[in-house]
C-alpha cells in the first residue's frame, strides 16, 4: 500500500520569511519570520511535505534573475534542513499581475502543477496564507483547509476577506500558531 503524502502549501512572503516591499531581491534581505523554523521543523516531525506556493514577479520585473532565485530558495531549504525541517519543493509566478497567466494566484495553477506532480488528492491539503489571494487560491484549487495567518499582510487581509466573504478555517497569529492548530485538527 502506498501511502499519501501528507501535503501543506504555504505562501513564502509574509508566511515564511518578512515581506519586504522592495521585495526580496538577495538571500541577504530574506529573513526567516520568528516562529517559521520551527513550524517547518514540526510539520516535518508530523510527517507533512511542506510546498511553498508564491508570486515571484521580482523575476519579470527585472529585479532577480530566474538563477538568482532559485539560490534564494536554495538556501531557504539548507537553512530549513538545519533546523531539522524540510521543504519538498518549491512552485513560483514570475509573471507580472497585468501577464494574466494561470499560474498567479489567486488562480490555483500553481496548486494544480503539484497536484499533477505529486498525484494529490487536494481536498486532503491545507493552504497557509498572509493574503486574500492566498485563500482565493486554495478555494479555487479544492484545498481541504485555508489558514490565513496575521503576519505580512494578514492583518490586512483578514478584514478584506470578511468583507468579500471568501473565509479562512482558521485565522493565527503566525505559522507556528497555524501548523499547531492544523496538527490539533488532522482527520
Amino acid at each position: 500500500m502506498i501511502e499519501k503524502l501528507k501535503i501543506i502549501f504555504l505562501d513564502r512572503d509574509g508566511v515564511v520569511n518578512r515581506d519586504r516591499p522592495d521585495y526580496v531581491k538577495s538571500w541577504a534581505e530574506f529573513e526567516f519570520l520568528p516562529g517559521s523554523l520551527e513550524a517547518l521543523r514540526l510539520l516535518t516531525a508530523n510527517h507533512y511535505h511542506p510546498i511553498i506556493i508564491t508570486n515571484q514577479s521580482v523575476i519579470n520585473r527585472k529585479m532577480v534573475t530566474e538563477a538568482e532565485l532559485k539560490m534564494i530558495h536554495e538556501k531557504m531549504i539548507s537553512a530549513v534542513a538545519a533546523q531539522g525541517g524540510k521543504i519538498e519543493a518549491v512552485y513560483y509566478c514570475p509573471h507580472l499581475p497585468e501577464d494574466d497567466c494561470d499560474c498567479r494566484k489567486p488562480k490555483p495553477g500553481l496548486i494544480l502543477r503539484a497536484q499533477a506532480d505529486y498525484g494529490l488528492d487536494l481536498s486532503d491539503t491545507c493552504m497557509v496564507g498572509d493574503n486574500l489571494k492566498d485563500i482565493q487560491c486554495a478555494r479555487l484549487a479544492g484545498c481541504g483547509k485555508a489558514i490565513l495567518v496575521r503576519t505580512g499582510h494578514g492583518k490586512y487581509a483578514e478584514r478584506i476577506c470578511r468583507e468579500v466573504n471568501v473565509l479562512p478555517d482558521y485565522v493565527a497569529d503566525d505559522l507556528l500558531t497555524a501548523v499547531k492548530w492544523l496538527l490539533e485538527n488532522e482527520r
